[in-house]
């Protein structure tokens, strides 16, 4: 069985399906809290429970020209990270010492939910452009790692497609 993904890309893999809920128009992502490899919560980028979608009502960030990255009080989403911890939160569960996967980098305001919410490891796929989040990860005792994925599928994927011609 040596075809069968790590662990790693299997949680990736599925951070990447949970991003197909996001309603973001800038931006899918989905993330996932896992805890002795399994799945705790699941999160996606969108608005708050029973309000209207962005891609319904338009983007706010988009109509004042705001560079992703900046002035997150200026959006009616909530991010992925964020939705996965209130999950948790909304059914019980502990997300303590659990490693979050995300197809993207942490904001600053995620990554300072995820330090208060004991979140021991990150592993992300794609890069957010916010610089005090790099900052303030580094100075924390989580360990952050980017994943080598590329097109929503890890680059070290080995299956073979048995159509392709060698």
């Amino acid at each position: 069985m040596d075809d069968r993904p790590s662990y790693d890309e299997y949680f990736m893999e599925m951070a990447y399906l949970v991003s197909k809920r996001s309603t973001c128009l800038r931006r899918s992502v989905g993330a996932i809290l896992v805890k002795n490899k399994h799945i705790l919560s699941t999160g996606y980028n969108g608005a708050p429970k029973g309000f209207k979608h962005c891609s319904e009502v338009g983007c706010l960030r988009d109509k004042l020209g705001i560079p992703s990255g900046e002035r997150h009080e200026i959006c009616r989403g909530l991010h992925a990270e964020q939705n996965a911890i209130i999950q948790a939160a909304v059914f019980g569960v502990s997300i303590k010492d659990s490693v979050l996967y995300c197809t993207n980098a942490p904001c600053v305001v995620c990554a300072k939910m995820l330090i208060n919410a004991g979140i021991k490891e990150i592993v992300f796929s794609g890069n957010y452009p916010d610089a005090l989040a790099k900052k303030m990860l580094d100075e924390s005792k989580i360990k952050v790692r980017k994943g080598n994925y590329k097109n929503n599928k890890p680059v070290n994927n080995t299956k073979s497609n048995p159509k392709s011609k060698k």
